[in-house]
């Protein structure tokens, strides 16, 4: 066994989108500690390269996972860094517009699925042969609690969460007979700069403070709390690892149990 996290992925490769900062880079971080050679892609170049500089044993591609050409380039580097793929981590995706159904416009909603559910897709489609190849391994995506309930003021981001659920259940029937397992994370609203950008939007769309937000965000669980990443990479790894061997086609909360994402709106 390992230290730190205690799980063993020496021997395995793993590829991460969006890796280089937020709970991306929490996951890649904590898959490394595991033992297994990590390669990520990101859009952002700076966080990108901050995350190659603090972890020189891991490599990397600059992409935007929305984009086919984009994420083909970047299993190509893959190849350049390792000759096998057990691993996927679809983490990859973005808030999408916080208004009413009626203020979305079609570039927004767009936008929202090329990166969130179009992007895991895209990945997929490139690691699966790679996986298969491996003799097995684990694609894990992040989806949301709001893919178990719905959430008013974010119809693409709902939309693209609960479409990734029907992929993974999709995705672990058809990769099941050959060693590949494949699940969801959904997480509640988890801690940093990603959940302060929406609480800033929804606070001015509503026209109330960020406080009052930030507290109705923090009672929709019943421990009324915000996710911490280092909580969420440690289930990734985990559902990576043969501990979870027979887990699949499962969609799991992280999410403090979740009792309403809409019990705020008026």
């Amino acid at each position: 066994m390992k230290p730190g996290n205690g799980l063993d992925l020496t021997g395995k490769t793993a590829f991460i989108s969006g890796g280089g900062s937020g709970i991306g880079r929490q996951i890649a971080e904590s898959i490394l500690e595991a033992g297994a050679r990590v390669f990520i892609c990101d859009s952002n170049a700076d966080q990108l390269a901050d995350f190659l500089h603090e972890n020189p044993s891991a490599q990397g591609h600059l992409a935007d996972v929305g984009m086919q050409d984009e994420v083909k380039t970047a299993f190509s580097a893959l190849d350049q860094f390792s000759d096998q793929l057990d691993i996927l981590v679809n983490n990859a995706g973005m808030a999408g517009p916080v208004a009413r159904l009626e203020e979305i416009e079609g570039e927004p909603w767009r936008r929202t699925l090329d990166v969130n559910l179009s992007g895991p897709f895209y990945c997929a489609h490139e690691a699966a042969p790679r996986i298969k190849r491996a003799g097995g391994g684990s694609i894990v995506n992040i989806a949301s609690n709001a893919a178990f309930t719905g959430v008013p003021l974010r119809s693409p981001y709902a939309a693209s969460k609960w479409a990734l659920i029907g992929l993974t259940k999709t995705w672990a029937m058809e990769l099941g007979r050959h060693a590949v397992r494949v699940n969801a994370v959904c997480p509640g609203s988890v801690d940093g700069d990603r959940i302060e950008r929406v609480i800033r939007e929804d606070a001015l769309s509503r026209n109330v403070s960020e406080a009052e937000i930030r507290d109705l965000y923090q009672k929709q669980n019943s421990m009324r709390v915000f996710i911490q990443p280092e909580e969420i990479a440690a289930l990734v790894t985990f559902l990576c690892s043969d501990a979870a061997r027979t887990i699949s086609g499962q969609a799991l909360g992280i999410d403090g149990n979740t009792e309403s994402l809409g019990n705020w709106f008026d």
